[in-house]
């Protein structure tokens, strides 16, 4: 059986590294994205798909 995930019993650093990331994650997104249409390269477009996908985790709070 699996245990449920309780993003409150994590440890206190934890917690504010999550807060930290939740914040940075959609800016970061953003120029990412705008860089990614200026300038495509194959990094550029993995490195933004990636950054979407934290940031769907983050907010559903998956992770």
């Amino acid at each position: 059986m699996r245990k449920k995930y309780n993003p409150l019993l994590l440890p206190p650093w934890l917690q504010l590294v999550r807060a930290v990331a939740r914040q940075l994650i959609i800016p970061f997104t953003i120029f990412q994205a705008i860089r990614t249409i200026f300038l495509p390269t194959t990094f550029d477009v993995i490195l933004l798909s990636i950054f979407v996908l934290l940031a769907i985790a983050l907010y559903w709070e998956w992770i």
